[in-house]
């Protein structure tokens, strides 16, 4: 399993703390390209998809979710690590990809968001042309 280096990561969590946002651990994420798709699949344990918001603006995609705590008047808690409150995750989306066609799909706890690629910023094959072969000067012989 490849994890990528997050050099906020742990800014992150100082401020979701701070901020009585989810606590234990930063929105997972994994993305990966396929047939012209950019594929982005944050994992929500717990969330309904109703407290799921999912915005771009200036080309950086915005997921919000929020998972509510649960209500447990009158326990005694032995363990608390489920996170709960509000978590957002942001991520820079590139030129090449189109945010007007982004599409996505929650289920099973997953959110997977569908980026295409933008049809002019795909590889463009280019016709070579064969260039005429008669000569720039006929000669005759007399």
């Amino acid at each position: 399993m490849t994890r990528y280096f997050d050099p906020f990561e742990g800014f992150d969590r100082m401020l979701a703390s701070a901020q009585g946002q989810w606590r234990g651990g930063q929105m997972l994420l994994d993305a990966y390209e396929k047939d012209d798709v950019y594929v982005l699949r944050f994992d929500l344990p717990g969330v309904s998809q109703d407290d799921i918001d999912l915005t771009v603006e200036n080309n950086v995609l915005t997921v919000r979710a929020r998972r509510d705590i649960e209500d447990t008047v009158g326990a005694n808690w032995l363990i608390r690590e489920r996170p709960s409150g509000v978590h957002s995750r942001s991520v820079r989306l590139g030129q090449r990809l189109d945010v007007s066609e982004i599409s996505a799909r929650y289920e099973s706890g997953v959110l997977a968001v569908n980026i295409p690629i933008r049809e002019e910023a795909k590889p463009q094959k280019i016709e070579v042309e064969i260039a005429d072969m008669t000569p720039a000067i006929e000669a005759a012989s007399v």
